[in-house]
């Protein structure tokens, strides 16, 4: 079993009731690690940090100054960073033609600027050398429709990782990407609701079933460890949809349709 006894570990995106940042924070804990947990609610953040015996502070990754303010913070409490993960995103689906340039700038300043803000503060936090993980998402390599600037964001933490761990290995620093598929998490909730959606999504999954936050969390749990000898990679945590691809609109739409109109006919 992975031990992180000793181990200061923070994690950004924490702050939904059960997100996938919660997920991995709670697997960080309770192999040993003491996990700061960040994000923009302080109710929930103050409420998770108590459940796992961990801490916590405000971070709006978009703003410089936060994450700055973050990784310092981190360090006068408690020593330390040898563990940074950055779990936020926006999952934003909208067309191309569709979305607005207030759109455009706050995906852009969440993941991307706020990704190059995560990165910066924390190799300052590291000089003994650690571990950063971004989240990013299958999607940049399996391509999905109306999801162009969530995509193109993504893909550039992914570009943004790799130069951190070609430059800052000599440091001792190991970055590298975990890449969810389709994952059930609060952020997908209404989506899994949806009659036939997933199984439109799961005959491209060659081990038979869409992801989940504990996938996720497991995985990093092994990218953060000391056992680790990897840097910026991009890890593909997603049962093998990247072998194959996203279904197109025309598939999920049949889906639901079916699976309606099964409902229908047991009704």
């Amino acid at each position: 079993m992975t031990n992180l006894s000793g181990k200061v570990a923070v994690v950004v995106g924490a702050a939904g009731a059960g997100n996938m940042g919660q997920h991995i924070a709670r697997t960080l804990a309770d192999a040993g690690a003491k996990v700061v947990v960040a994000g923009r609610k302080p109710d929930e953040l103050k409420r998770f940090a108590g459940e796992i015996a961990g801490d916590w502070a405000l971070c709006d990754l978009s703003k410089k100054a936060d994450v700055e303010a973050l990784a310092t913070t981190v360090v006068e409490r408690h020593g330390k960073v040898d563990i940074a993960i950055n779990a936020s995103g926006w999952g934003l689906l909208k067309s191309l033609h569709d979305i607005t340039e207030e759109e455009l700038d706050q995906i852009i300043a969440l993941q991307f600027k706020g990704v190059h803000y995560f990165l910066s503060a924390f190799v300052r936090a590291m000089p003994q050398g650690g571990s950063l993980v971004q989240i990013s998402s299958a999607t940049t390599q399996c391509i999905i429709d109306d999801h162009a600037a969530y995509i193109a964001t993504k893909s550039a933490s992914e570009a943004l990782i790799r130069c951190v761990a070609n430059q800052y290995g000599p440091q001792g620093i190991r970055a590298n990407v975990l890449s969810p598929g389709f994952t059930e998490s609060p952020m997908t909730e209404a989506s899994f609701a949806v009659p036939g959606l997933v199984d439109a999504f799961i005959k491209e999954y060659p081990l038979g079933r869409v992801g989940t936050s504990e996938d996720i969390a497991k995985a990093a749990l092994f990218v953060v460890s000391d056992d680790c000898f990897m840097t910026g990679q991009n890890l593909q945590i997603n049962g093998g949809l990247t072998l194959r691809r996203n279904p197109r609109p025309g598939e999920i739409g049949a889906a639901i349709g079916a699976a309606m109109a099964a409902q229908q006919a047991q009704s």
